[in-house]
């Protein structure tokens, strides 16, 4: 029998993929598609996910840098973030294309030993107590497969969640339209660089926006690219299709050129910025909004876009779809291992519904932010003064980059437990080393700071099954010991500089209760 079987070999599919082979599990990926996608979709990862890519070593890969670094300005709304006045900000930014990402995870899956099947598609599953029947269809035949656990990260049409029978509640509106030209650009003279940029005259901001009554209309960079974009949309939602897009050709530069000057009222001409290059020219009509009603059903789960859907406003959707598959992956290797009880499963939804919750909340928000009407105006003006102030701007950049999320912890916890832990760097005889550094092997990592090592030492039968650090930190840290889940939540924390003897029965407990040690 096959550990597990996921539906979808995008980049949610192949993480929960990678977390499987980094703790020795085989799965099988499953995607109808002949292979990656190389049309330019998602053009930058936004928040936490970046954190996540750092932990297994592929942030480097995909930026030539050692660790993500916050970005210094950002927006809520098209309403200008200044985070460089912010330094606890945890709003990072990667400039990568999907289908680079995607190529990067399937190649490391695949040193795994994960097997990638192109063009073979699920149109079926029968699930028992014991396991799941599979039902695919390959280019040449049609088969079945037998696991233990089926995972569907096949995106907001998701095949699998329909076969489950599982609901997806939410909302749809159709009052908007999206339309976006990418290495398209206003005149020259139209680009001010605000604030100026070092890197010269003529270097477009990130992402420049300008609302009025009749739209929204932004240029600037996005991801690792330039494009113009435009935002026309009624002020109230409407629940049935009313696009006026139904049948229309592709989308040109002169429609777009014409959607921006409805917007901005005047004569806008655009140009592409290297007459040699094909046009990458997009339309978008309407938002799908919704998340499903159940992220497990028996043996099926569901990650990513499979489990929910929200509007695109700031690329938010990989940040929390790679952070689904992490927690999802490390769980399900620890239980298909034997070494948990399945229970342990079922954490996975509580842990990661109020994060799909609060992305939906702010992603509406923006786009009520965005609506036309007076009444918006004044609310606009009034966010705008609340942005001036610095704790503000740090609430918001964490609602963004979901740094504020956070996992229950029991009563008596310490502060860390149930969030992300601080990258901090731990000094050892054999050197120094970011947690993020310890956390590559995607074991549960313990770093102790105690003058005498006392924490390690109470667990020194752990074999290799946990990653042990001992050292000084660098900087301050607010804890003598922490124990980081493989997805980079604190599981336990202690500030004991000489731990008694319950606190170390209390590191075991939890070393017993997550990870089966």
């Amino acid at each position: 029998m096959i550990d597990v079987v996921i539906a979808g070999a995008g980049p949610d599919g192949l993480m929960v993929a990678c977390e499987l082979g980094l703790a020795g599990i085989r799965p099988i990926v499953l995607d109808p598609a002949p292979g990656p996608n190389p049309a330019a979709r998602v053009n930058r990862i936004v928040g936490q996910a970046a954190r996540i890519l750092d932990y297994r070593g592929l942030y480097s890969a995909l930026t030539g840098a050692d660790a993500p670094i916050p970005v210094p300005h950002a927006n809520f709304a098209g309403l200008s973030l200044d985070l460089a006045a912010v330094p606890a900000s945890q709003l990072f930014a990667i400039p990568v294309q999907q289908f680079s990402l995607v190529q990067l995870l399937a190649e490391r899956a695949g040193n795994y030993g994960t097997d990638i099947r192109w063009g073979h598609a699920l149109t079926g599953f029968d699930q028992r107590d014991d396991g799941i029947t599979v039902h695919v269809a390959g280019p040449d035949c049609s088969y079945d497969l037998t696991t233990q656990y089926l995972v569907g990260a096949d995106g907001g049409t998701s095949t699998t969640r329909h076969l489950a029978g599982i609901e997806f509640p939410g909302m749809s509106s159709y009052d908007l339209v999206i339309r976006i030209g990418f290495d398209v650009v206003p005149p020259d003279e139209w680009i001010e660089p605000i604030p100026p940029d070092p890197r010269g005259p003529g270097h477009l901001p990130p992402q420049q926006f300008h609302r009025t009554d009749r739209g929204v209309f932004v240029y600037g960079e996005m991801g690792s690219r330039v494009a113009m974009m435009t935002y026309e949309l009624d002020n109230a939602p409407h629940e049935q299709r009313n696009d006026g897009t139904a049948g229309e050709p592709p989308m040109s530069l002169a429609e777009l050129q014409a959607s921006a000057e409805r917007v901005l009222g005047t004569d806008v001409p655009l140009r592409p910025v290297s007459r040699d290059a094909p046009l990458d020219l997009r339309r978008v009509a309407g938002i799908n909004s919704r998340i499903a009603s159940h992220y497990q059903v028996g043996r099926v789960f569901l990650v990513g876009d499979a489990a929910h859907v929200h509007a695109p406003i700031g690329g938010p959707g990989l940040n929390l779809g790679l952070q689904d598959g992490v927690n999802l992956g490390w769980k399900l290797a620890a239980v298909s291992s034997g070494r948990v009880a399945p229970a342990l499963l079922a954490t996975y939804e509580v842990e990661r519904r109020p994060a799909a919750e609060r992305l939906v909340m702010q992603t509406r928000a923006q786009l009520a932010l965005f609506r036309p009407g007076p009444e918006v105006t004044a609310l606009r003006d009034l966010f705008t003064e609340l942005l001036s102030d610095p704790n503000n701007v740090l609430r918001i950049s964490d609602l963004l980059s979901g740094a504020d999320n956070h996992y229950t912890a029991g009563n008596g916890a310490h502060p860390f437990v149930g969030r992300w832990v601080p990258d901090f760097t731990v000094a050892s005889a054999s050197g120094r080393q970011r947690v993020a550094e310890l956390a590559r092997a995607g074991l549960p990592v313990l770093v102790d700071l105690t003058e005498d090592g006392a924490f390690a030492a109470a667990v020194t039968d752990t074999d290799d099954r946990l990653t042990v650090a001992v050292g000084r930190p660098v900087d301050a840290v607010g804890a003598t010991a922490v124990l980081v889940r493989p997805d980079g939540y604190v599981a336990w924390a202690s500030s004991q500089a000489q731990p008694a003897r319950e606190d170390t029965h209390q590191l075991r407990a939890v070393l017993t209760q997550w990870f089966g040690i």
